[in-house]
């Protein structure tokens, strides 16, 4: 199958752009050809707050592409204006194409902090979005729950993987480092909850591996934190099996697929009991949720590590692309 991917994100580092890339990978190896639409392809200008975020505006190359491949299927992944762009082009009224869409970030709850603009006019706009989507797939059961109460249909539970061979125990050695070593993995912006990370009054040592657009405030901030910028592959291995805990301080975000990554180390989560954290930590197994995260990291600290990477094999890439093949919407033409 011919499958077309138009997302606004995908030269980032963040959870969407992993998601999209390790399904990309799965469908490949399934025989699947797929075509991705991102900013890359388009003029951009910056998201305001967000220079990391380019934002495209020559749409009206959109609809050459999509028909020059001529897909089988489409998924639209973002809101942004490459999602307007899909959008618009399935929803015609002299041709309408089914396709799906997904659910990733809470972009309603992030325009009120940044914008003031209400929450409630925020889901208005992300729900007409949607409305025409054959199957929204959403990160997990809570999130099912929470967008069905504001009028979203469609809904399919669309979890999340972690690549084991990627991330594992192997990269654990001995180190110097002040015990215990509380680690927290994040894209550096305000809604993130880092300054419950960074303000933490515990002994041991606080390291930060993440950039963006609030980092430079948090240094300023907290002297006793270690920032070390972005880390890939094998270097943020070793962060992960190196760590005691890891703290994942967002009430804002929709998953968090670096709780996965550190659990998959052997690295218990402390996390608070929201969105996100509730479908990934299994308390006293993998895990620990408390609205205190100094009592959440103290209980995560006597897991055994073993036990912790186990619960991992639950959370498989192939599992999850097996949900967003069953959901593509098969199309005669664009």
């Amino acid at each position: 199958m011919k499958i077309t991917i138009v997302t606004d994100t995908w030269d980032n580092v963040n959870g969407v752009v992993t998601t999209l890339r390790a399904t990309v990978q799965e469908l490949e190896i399934r025989g699947h050809v797929v075509q991705i639409i991102h900013p890359g392809l388009f003029k951009v200008f910056t998201m305001p707050k967000y220079p990391e975020i380019q934002l495209s505006w020559n749409l009206w190359k959109f609809s050459e592409l999509l028909t020059n491949f001529n897909p089988d299927a489409i998924h639209i992944a973002t809101e942004g204006p490459l999602g307007l762009a899909a959008r618009w082009h399935c929803t015609k009224k002299n041709r309408p194409i089914p396709h799906s869409t997904s659910y990733h970030t809470k972009f309603p709850e992030y325009m009120k902090i940044h914008f003031g603009i209400p929450v409630s006019i925020g889901y208005w706009g992300i729900r007409l979005f949607h409305k025409f989507s054959r199957s929204v797939l959403v990160t997990s059961i809570s999130m099912e729950k929470e967008l069905s109460a504001r009028g979203f249909s469609n809904l399919v539970v669309w979890n999340r993987g972690v690549d084991s061979t990627s991330f594992n125990p192997s990269c654990r050695c001995s180190n110097v480092a002040t015990k215990p070593i509380m680690l927290c993995v994040s894209r550096a912006s305000y809604e993130k909850g880092l300054d419950d990370f960074c303000s933490l009054d515990i002994p041991g040592t606080k390291i930060l591996v993440g950039d963006g657009p609030y980092l430079s405030e948090l240094k300023l901030k907290y002297s006793d934190v270690i920032f070390t910028g972005y880390k890939h592959g094998h270097r943020l291995c070793h962060y992960y099996a190196n760590a005691d805990v890891f703290v994942f301080p967002s009430k804002s975000d929709t998953f968090g697929v670096v709780m996965l990554e550190s659990i998959a180390c052997g690295t218990p989560v402390a996390a608070y009991p929201v969105t996100g954290p509730i479908d990934v930590v299994i308390s006293g197994v993998n895990g620990e949720l408390h609205d205190d995260l100094k009592i959440a990291i103290e209980r995560a600290l006597r897991l055994d590590r073993t036990t912790v990477e186990e619960s991992s094999r639950f959370f498989t890439w192939t599992t999850c692309t097996d949900v967003f093949e069953r959901n593509l919407v098969r199309i005669t033409h664009c």
